[in-house]
């Protein structure tokens, strides 16, 4: 496993799909992931600590994890198969170690509300990585949110709904 990090998000200019783009620590590779409206308005609130009144889908998940005793300690980006990544959220408690299979998107959205780290398996860099591109800079941070949330809010349900 390879550790990486958020890179960015940025929008499918083809079908205005959501996209996060991963990069290993070294910055030698980035790991596009398609992934839905919901889940990149998801992680780009979290990055930019955005607070809501209530709890959000992904906040409630964490919530229960840690009320039932568990951490986050990692999410793992596994495999790719037929362009489909799979990942697992892995959760610890003072017993045991457990994994829970996942969208990569909803994984990464607890990573970064849970702070911990997110791995890509060797071989998933190596089938759907790319170089890592010169004169590169992180495609979303605080002040590109609000350009990211008029992108996404102009996504329909019936654009996204079967892509995810």
């Amino acid at each position: 496993m390879v550790e990486v990090e958020i890179f960015g998000l940025a929008l499918d200019e083809s079908g205005k799909s959501p996209i996060i783009v991963l990069k290993d620590m070294d910055e030698t590779k980035v790991l596009p992931i398609w992934i839905g409206a919901v889940e990149a308005m998801s992680i780009s609130m979290a990055i930019n600590e955005v607070p809501f009144p209530r709890p959000m889908t992904h906040d409630l998940l964490l919530n229960a994890i840690r009320a039932l005793g568990g951490t986050i300690t990692r999410v793992e980006i596994t495999d790719i198969e037929n362009g489909t990544f799979f990942s697992e959220i892995v959760v610890t408690t003072d017993k045991e170690t457990r994994r829970i299979d996942s969208r990569p998107s909803d994984a990464i959205a607890l990573a970064v509300r849970a702070e911990c780290k997110i791995l890509a398996s060797e071989s998933v860099l190596e089938e759907a990585g790319a170089p890592f591109p010169e004169h590169a800079e992180t495609v979303i941070s605080t002040e590109d949110s609000d350009t990211w949330v008029d992108e996404l809010e102009k996504l329909s349900e019936d654009d996204i709904k079967y892509k995810m």
